[in-house]
């Protein structure tokens, strides 16, 4: 009833009502046989069962009394005194006190709940003894057996309450940890995919964006001399384009990338060295080695994707003559290396990505080799030429989740 009692559910509410209902009762029962037995202090005993149901009534009705422990312990007085009253005139008052124990064990502290229900029980013993003009060791025994029961359930109450509340902090504690862990699941997911379109998008569209650059530009410089070149490489580049509208509608819909689609994972990157020598002045060749197994859809994706990104970077940085990428099946693992004749670098000094120069092949690459159980190395030097090689596992890891594809 306070702020510091277990606050109440429809369970308790309900054992609360039966307790105020047991008090009036009594109450009552003791003002109705005063009336009945007509003695002297009738009178009195009806006058003093009354206020004590009024005095009784009006307590949980007062907002100090349900937040406040000092206050409900002043009303709890109260309503003692009133009954200590009514005890002196009837000895019925006597069975008052078995209520009035789980009130003051429920309404006040740890040790004045304890010690207010002795005295109660002891002023309901001496009570009923000075009725009885007598005093027996029977008397004793009701109000003590009854402060004994009451405490024992006020007490294994509390204890259930204890626990209930601790596993209702642990359930809201397990509900909380289980929004962060879909929140974090979350935002992983989304980091995830948001890495998957980056590398997509640099691999095909920007690479395809870059090819029709440099063949609009090599168009650009030979028109004065020679028109029909031009036309050529413009020719070329509108074919760059559909080829690339074509990705991007295959990649907005989800679909497998439309190289592979009716083919071979060995005849798309034929097909692709053909066309890279088709369209840059550049000799790219491309050569099998082992025996072809079948691959998922993400292995084959991951290596034609590192194969267009190694080509693309030949072509437009490494001022190379002729490339060639082999593809290899063998034993346990699938195998693909892109070597070029071109200028090379220093990998311990390269430059770092940005938006506007690019720079983010190499890395992607390495993240694609990576998500499926694979390693992914680069062999180069400043004028010797440039080696990249990846190898991904026949058997991707257990915890290994495969690359969803375009």
């Amino acid at each position: 009833m306070n702020s510091a009692a277990p606050a109440l559910t429809p369970t308790t509410r309900s054992l609360a009502w039966c307790l105020h209902l047991l008090v009036i009762g009594l109450l009552a029962l003791a003002a109705g046989r005063a009336v009945t037995d007509g003695g002297p202090d009738s009178g009195w005993t009806i006058a003093v069962s009354a206020a004590c149901i009024l005095v009784y009534a009006v307590g949980p009705t007062l907002p100090c009394v349900r937040r406040s422990r000092r206050a409900a312990a002043l009303w709890l007085a109260v309503v003692g005194a009133c009954w200590l009253a009514l005890l002196t005139l009837s000895s019925d008052a006597v069975w008052v006190a078995f209520p009035l124990y789980f009130l003051q064990l429920h309404l006040l502290s740890r040790r004045a709940g304890p010690a207010a229900v002795v005295a109660t029980a002891a002023a309901a013993i001496a009570g009923f003894a000075a009725h009885q003009s007598s005093f027996a060791l029977a008397m004793a025994i009701g109000p003590a057996l009854g402060a004994a029961v009451a405490a024992a359930v006020v007490w294994g109450y509390q204890a259930l309450y204890r626990e209930s509340e601790h596993r209702r902090r642990l359930i809201e504690e397990l509900t909380a940890t289980r929004a962060d862990l879909a929140a974090a699941q979350h935002t992983a997911g989304v980091l995830a995919e948001r890495d998957r379109l980056a590398r997509e998008i640099h691999d095909t569209l920007a690479q395809g964006l870059s090819s029709i650059q440099l063949l609009l530009r090599a168009a650009e410089r030979v028109l004065p001399q020679a028109p029909q070149n031009a036309a050529r490489y413009v020719d070329q580049a509108r074919q760059a384009a559909a080829d690339n509208l074509a990705e991007a509608r295959r990649f907005v819909a989800a679909l497998t990338s439309p190289t592979l689609e009716g083919s071979t994972l060995a005849g798309a990157l034929d097909r692709m060295c053909e066309t890279t020598s088709a369209r840059h002045r550049i000799t790219a060749r491309f050569h099998l080695s082992g025996t072809p197994t079948p691959l998922t859809t993400a292995h084959e994706v991951a290596l034609l994707r590192i194969a267009q990104s190694a080509l693309a970077n030949t072509v437009q940085h490494a001022e190379a003559t002729a490339a060639k990428v082999t593809l290899s099946y063998l034993d346990d693992h699938v195998a693909i290396d892109i070597v070029d004749d071109g200028c090379g670098f220093d990998p311990a000094h390269r430059p770092a990505p940005d938006p506007e120069t690019g720079g983010f092949g190499l890395a992607a690459m390495r993240a694609r080799a990576q998500d499926l159980g694979g390693t992914f190395t680069i062999e180069t030097a400043p004028d010797h030429g440039t080696t990249l090689a990846a190898q991904l596992p026949l058997t991707p890891p257990a915890d290994t989740k495969p690359e969803a594809c375009p």
